[in-house]
């Protein structure tokens, strides 16, 4: 979510050397040789990462579709993950969302180079230039100016913020850089691109993508938004809630924490059973096998055709061999190149869940992996070695790399914190714990409650529920939160004084592992008098 990305919520077995890729023609094999070899990978995966389940489904052109569910859909549950069980896709949605402005460019309703405002009136960015040049393509690639994440806890967790307090408050999100100055991912402006198809349309995102894409495309188990979920096999969410940090520990079974309103950035439900057809008209352009065309060949290169740079670099190394040259955002999709192919990916991220999608278009292939846990590694790694094998590359032990990385990201982590936790900070409080409550408010998120409780003082974010806890000295001036572990991440509350008096409250992710979309640093906080 994160982020809705796949960033967010990112053992050894006795011969490991079994999970790296070798010689098997990928085209050729039989179901019986994709069952052992993919079926291998997955139950390595998951025991290696104590993952209770995972979905998998590999395309290949003039092949049987591969799906295959592994493992259950939540810890200590017999219910087993099988191809039809429901995974949250998150930021995977916004492919749609880009085929769906694709089909409204096709029908001439609207065009990629047209202003934002155009569409919604009331528009706003913070900087006026920024708002006048927006454009359609513009709602979609991730240079708007807007820091990483910027808004999403207007999104994340679960909120009292409608689509439309999320539009409005858009307009007091400040720019980290200059209008299509570089890269930053968001998911407050495919919201915005949802509102855009709503008001072109007539029919909201979910009703628009249902008829348009998902009816079309066969996908009869797959829903918009997870309130329209109408069956008991969905995937659980689990994720590793410390201590020392989120993202340690063992795992624990979490609640699901989105809304409807993330549909055009994060909504869609889907399964290894239905996922197959999406992959297959976007490899066919558009096309469906009937000859139906959903959107055009040049919306397809459209959507396909780099726009914002993300990462540059050197290219393959013997501890990566995969790492790309240059790493670009299309519309709804990564570009890449992979082990001398294109590669189109994109990842999902929710609470408890983390799902990856990738094309190889030249070799007419595609996989997904989808994941019931909150840890990237696994679906990344899974989705490497399948990508691997379908390009018939070097083998490479993809499970041992990325037991390497996770170990690295939380050595680095644990330097900033103690064996229990983030380190208190020096220093004191200069007023009495009376002197800090107030009502303050943000102009984007709205306000907080700070008042005293007994000996101590409590928080309430009153528009997240989730967001209310007793606080903790924690430097000066600076209260720490205490979240119920499954809420997300906790916040370090900085109250600046001056004169004796609160003037404003500032906060920060007290993690170093907090993913984006916790973005407590863009809030801005003065008293309500």
């Amino acid at each position: 979510m994160s982020g809705f990305a796949g960033s967010r919520r990112s053992f050894m077995i006795g011969g490991l050397s079994g999970l790296a890729v070798a010689a098997l023609p990928a085209f050729a094999a039989a179901p019986a040789q994709l069952e052992d070899r993919i079926g291998g990978w997955a139950e390595r995966f998951r025991a290696a990462f104590d993952v209770p389940g995972l979905a998998v489904a590999v395309v290949r052109r003039n092949q049987p579709d591969f799906t295959q569910g592994y493992g259950v859909r939540a810890l200590g549950k017999p219910a087993p993950v099988d191809a039809h069980t429901l995974f949250g896709i998150a930021s995977n949605s916004k492919a749609f969302t880009a085929a769906a402005l694709a089909i409204l460019v096709d029908a001439g309703k609207i065009g990629w180079e047209d202003p934002v405002t155009r569409y919604i009136p009331e528009f706003r960015m913070s900087d006026p230039i920024a708002t006048k040049l927006m454009t359609v393509r513009d709602l979609l690639v991730h240079r708007s100016g807007l820091a990483i994440g910027a808004g999403d806890l207007m999104e994340f967790p679960a909120s009292t913020h409608t689509i439309e307090d999320i539009l409005h408050g858009l307009q007091f999100l400040k720019l980290e850089r200059g209008f299509r100055a570089g890269y930053a991912y968001d998911n407050i402006l495919y919201i915005v691109a949802g509102i855009l198809i709503q008001r072109v349309s007539g029919q909201s995102w979910e009703d628009f993508v249902t008829a348009r894409l998902l009816k079309p495309l066969g996908m009869s188990e797959t829903v918009a938004v997870r309130s329209r979920i109408r069956t008991d096999n969905v995937a659980g969410r689990h994720a590793r809630l410390g201590p020392p940090l989120r993202g340690m520990g063992p795992m624990r079974q979490v609640p699901p924490d989105e809304q409807d309103k993330i549909a055009a950035a994060g909504g869609i439900n889907t399964n290894v059973h239905d996922v197959p057809a999406w992959l297959r008209v976007q490899l066919n352009r558009g096309t469906l096998p009937n000859g139906q065309g959903l959107w055009s060949a040049a919306q397809a290169q459209e959507m396909w055709t780099p726009q914002t740079i993300t990462e540059s670099g050197p290219g393959p190394a013997a501890d990566n061999p995969a790492r790309p040259v240059i790493e670009a955002y299309a519309l709804g999709w990564d570009v890449q190149d992979y082990r001398g192919q294109r590669l189109l990916s994109h990842g999902g991220g929710l609470t408890g869940q983390i799902t990856r999608h990738a094309l190889l278009p030249e070799l007419g292939c595609a996989v997904a992996v989808y994941t019931n846990v909150e840890d990237g590694y696994v679906a990344t790694g899974l989705r490497n070695s399948l990508l691997d094998w379908l390009v018939g590359a070097p083998s490479y032990d993809w499970l041992a790399a990325m037991q390497r990385r996770r170990a690295k990201r939380e050595a680095d982590a644990l330097k900033e914190v103690s064996g229990t936790g983030p380190r208190r900070p020096a220093g004191g409080l200069s007023l009495p714990l009376p002197a800090y409550a107030g009502r303050y408010r943000d102009s984007w998120y709205g306000d907080i409650v700070v008042a005293t409780k007994g000996k101590q003082l409590a928080i309430d974010f009153t528009r997240t529920p989730v967001f209310k806890s007793l606080l903790e000295p924690w430097g000066p001036d600076t209260f720490r939160t205490r979240f119920p572990a499954e809420a997300g991440e906790d916040a370090v509350v900085t109250f600046a004084v001056k004169n004796g008096v609160v003037t404003g409250v500032t906060m920060k992710p007290l993690s170093p592992l907090a993913d984006f979309s916790f973005d407590y640093q863009h809030l801005d906080f003065v008293p309500v008098r």
